[in-house]
């Protein structure tokens, strides 16, 4: 199997084809993106008009939104420590990937195993344009980016970029981190998430988080209705339905909770609530 280094996966897969895509692509900065609210929550400079307006209007009928961002943010970091440290995985794919916020799923890994190999895909122009701070890395370790869409996992699964990074005969630890409320029901999210965990081997893993209406319902009903009236079409899902994602696995201790209760670096803030929250996820292996 070919495996591309850090430096040729900017040249050969990245920065170079990136840069032409996004070039002749629409990036529609008068329409709200959700990569760059999200970033907006987060604290990021990347944004434009539209989309401040929509993280404000959704502010302002659910005020804890950039806490449950960051809360969700932190806790794939922790999830990333825990697989790359205790677990030994050494290869992940992160689909979803979203603009770049320091530290990414491939530093936070290769911060604990040098050698650690990352696949990222996304199929959102604006974060295409900011791939190349995705393809660094150590020079032991391996990084690759896909433009590609979460509802075709064989496009993803089968892409040279993927085969050359990764060996999926080898367990590969699997990120579907604040994505699949972005996946309706009609499209038949569960079935989606086994189609991508067939194709790995036992001992892979499952890294999960997905925003509830279990703890603020009303708050929920006002933030999807910001979000829809502005074309950004999503879902809320309760613990019990998060927790079928997975069906199959054996979780991790704590199991399916709020992001913040999962294995914290420090005693919990006692002023930071779970309706504050509001996001389930969870970390499972695949027997």
């Amino acid at each position: 199997m070919a495996i591309v280094s850090g430096g040729e996966a900017e040249s050969r897969f990245g920065w170079a084809r990136s840069a032409r895509a996004v070039a002749g692509s629409d990036l529609r900065t008068d329409r709200p993106h959700t990569a760059r609210v999200y970033d907006y929550y987060l604290g990021g400079k990347d944004h434009y008009p539209a989309d401040r307006e929509a993280a404000e209007k959704t502010l302002a009928v659910m005020p804890n939104a950039r806490t449950m961002a960051r809360q969700n943010r932190a806790f794939m970091r922790r999830a990333t420590r825990y697989l790359a440290g205790e677990a030994g995985i050494r290869q992940f794919l992160d689909i979803g990937t979203g603009i770049p916020t320091s530290p990414n799923l491939h530093e936070v890994a290769q911060s604990v195993a040098p050698d650690s190999r990352i696949v990222y895909a996304d199929n959102d122009p604006i974060v295409l344009a900011y791939a190349r701070a995705l393809l660094g890395g150590t020079p032991e370790g391996r990084t690759a980016y896909l433009d590609a869409d979460l509802h075709d996992p064989e496009s993803i699964l089968g892409a040279p970029e993927l085969r050359e990074t990764l060996d999926l005969t080898a367990p590969v630890a699997l990120s579907l981190v604040a994505i699949m409320h972005f996946v309706q029901d009609k499209d038949d999210p569960y079935g989606l998430v086994r189609r991508y965990l067939d194709a790995l081997p036992a001992g892979s893993f499952l890294t999960l988080s997905q925003f509830s209406d279990e703890l603020t319902p009303e708050e929920t009903v006002e933030a999807v209705k910001v979000y829809s009236s502005r074309g950004l079409l999503g879902q809320a899902r309760t613990q019990v339905e998060i927790g079928r994602f997975f069906d199959g696995l054996d979780l991790v201790d704590p199991g399916v909770t709020l992001v913040h209760r999962w294995r914290p670096d420090e005693p919990l803030d006692e002023s930071l609530s779970d309706a504050a929250v509001s996001i389930f996820g969870g970390v499972a292996r695949k027997p």
